[in-house]
C-alpha cells in the first residue's frame, strides 16, 4: 500500500497536470496541514484516491465549517435575522464537509474500510485504522492553536473509538496524523513550533504503525524526515513524500 503524503508547500511536482505520472500507484493521500482547500481539492480530482487531511496554524479560511464552536457572536445571538443567518451558516457548514472530496480527520478517528489491512496475527482482514489532530501549539491565541491540557482533552475524546478497535481488531491505531510533532522529536524551541507532550503520551499508549505530522519545514536535504519514536514511524510529510506500508512487519504495535 503506497501512501502520498503532503503539508505546509505547494508542491510544483504535485500542483501539475504531469501528477499522477509523476506518482503512481498511490493508494491513499494524507494532508497534514496548512495546506489551501484548492490544493486539496486538486489533489483529489486529479489522483482520484481516498484523501484525509488535518487542519494547521495557517490557511484557516474553511476551518470554522468544521468547527462549529466558531460560530462569530452574530451568529448565534438570539434575534431572528442571526437566527436566519446561524441556520444558514450551518447549512454551509454541512456542504462544506463534503465538498471538497476529502475526509477531515480533526480529532476524530476512522475506519478505512475501502484498505484491507492483512494483519500478521489475524485469520482475518481489518480496515486500516486512523486519526487526526488538528493545530499547533498556542502562542498567539490564532485559530486551531491550542494549549497542552487542550489538546490532550482532544485526544482523550478519542480513546473510546480506539478502545474499539483494540477490542475487534486487535490493535488500536495504524496511523497518526497530525499538523505538530511530539515533545522533543522533529520539533523546534520557538513557541509555535514545540511539539505537544500529549502526542508522546497518545504515542506510547496508543502504538499506531505510523504517525504523519507537518509543520516543521524541511529546507536542508540532510534534515530527518522519519525517526523511530517508542514503536511508531514518525513521518515529516514537508512539500511531499511517499511511503509504503509492510502489513507483515508493520502492525505489531498494540497487541
Amino acid at each position: 500500500m503506497k501512501i502520498l503524503c503532503v503539508s505546509d508547500y505547494i508542491d510544483p511536482l504535485i500542483y501539475s497536470t504531469q501528477a499522477k505520472k509523476n506518482f503512481p500507484d498511490i493508494d491513499l493521500i494524507l494532508c497534514a496541514g496548512d495546506l489551501p482547500m484548492d490544493y486539496i481539492d486538486f489533489i483529489v480530482s486529479v489522483f482520484n484516491k481516498p484523501t484525509c487531511f488535518v487542519f494547521g496554524n495557517h490557511d484557516l479560511k474553511e476551518f470554522k465549517y468544521y468547527h462549529k464552536e466558531h460560530f462569530s457572536p452574530s451568529e448565534t445571538a438570539g434575534n431572528a435575522l442571526s437566527a436566519l443567518t446561524s441556520q444558514n451558516f450551518k447549512q454551509k457548514a454541512s456542504e462544506h464537509t463534503h465538498h471538497h472530496g476529502a475526509v477531515y480527520l480533526g480529532f476524530k478517528a476512522l475506519s478505512l474500510k475501502q484498505f484491507k489491512v492483512n494483519h500478521p496475527k489475524r485469520k482475518k482482514s481489518t480496515p486500516l485504522l486512523i486519526c487526526g489532530a488538528s493545530g499547533s501549539r498556542n502562542y498567539n491565541g490564532g485559530l486551531c492553536q491550542y494549549t497542552e491540557s487542550q489538546m490532550k482533552a482532544h485526544l482523550i475524546k478519542m480513546i473510546p473509538h480506539l478502545i474499539y478497535n483494540k477490542i475487534r481488531y486487535g490493535r488500536y491505531l495504524d496511523i497518526f496524523l497530525t499538523h505538530a510533532t511530539p515533545l522533543g522529536f522533529h520539533d523546534m524551541d520557538d513557541p509555535c513550533h514545540k511539539g505537544f507532550a500529549c502526542f508522546n503520551w497518545f504515542l506510547k499508549k496508543f502504538k499506531p504503525a505510523y504517525m504523519v505530522h507537518g509543520h516543521i519545514h524541511l529546507y536542508d536535504q540532510r534534515a530527518e524526515r522519519t525517526g523511530l519514536y517508542e514503536e511508531t514511524k514518525v513521518i515529516n510529510a514537508y512539500a511531499h513524500h511517499i511511503f509504503e506500508i509492510d502489513f507483515q512487519n508493520d502492525f505489531n504495535g498494540g497487541q
